[in-house]
């Protein structure tokens, strides 16, 4: 499904105050990412989001909805499938996993967009705090199921493109997550 000008448009005004001219849009529904440059789609990449469908609330394992900033960019510089826990470069680099299979892992992998909630008592705030949820964009050693929901929360995106959509955003980098 191709997001549309008239959506753009509505998200553009609803969020005027937090939209940046680079931002970016993810739609559950067809498990895609998109990057944009005010209202052009710059580029297009397949996720995966949560297991369990789309809400906020905290220990849900579920991927929060709304308006969200990039609170932290980590992981520059870093090869490709590195491995990060707590956030932090532990210097080993994941296998990827190219066929729909689970791993039974969740590693986060290369590159974190750590995601903070911008509205009040939906994605922020008690219990339902995207960034103390720790709700990142992510690369994963799962690639093979990229397209399908198949993370805890998070969207996981592949390794190179997560790399790749790095590189132009920044500290708050509007995210809007369309359940």
């Amino acid at each position: 499904m191709m997001i549309t000008a008239q959506h753009i448009a509505q998200l553009q005004q609803q969020f005027a105050a937090f939209i940046t001219p680079l931002w970016i849009h993810v739609e559950v529904a067809s498990q895609s990412l998109r990057l944009l440059r005010q209202d052009k789609v710059l580029q297009e990449y397949p996720v995966s989001t949560a297991t369990l469908g789309v809400g906020c609330e905290q220990d849900s394992y579920k991927t929060p909805y709304g308006a969200h900033s990039i609170a932290a960019c980590i992981g520059g510089g870093q090869p490709i499938a590195e491995i990060f826990v707590g956030r932090r470069a532990i210097g080993k680099t994941a296998t990827i996993e190219q066929q729909a299979v689970a791993t039974g892992e969740d590693l986060i992998l290369s590159r974190i967009l750590w995601l903070k909630g911008l509205q009040g008592n939906i994605n922020q705030g008690a219990g339902v705090d995207s960034y103390e949820r720790y709700i990142y964009i992510h690369g994963t050693q799962e690639e093979g199921l990229l397209g399908q929901p198949a993370s805890h929360g998070c969207v996981r995106m592949a390794n190179q493109d997560v790399i790749d959509l790095f590189e132009p955003v920044m500290v708050g980098t509007f995210v809007y997550i369309a359940g």
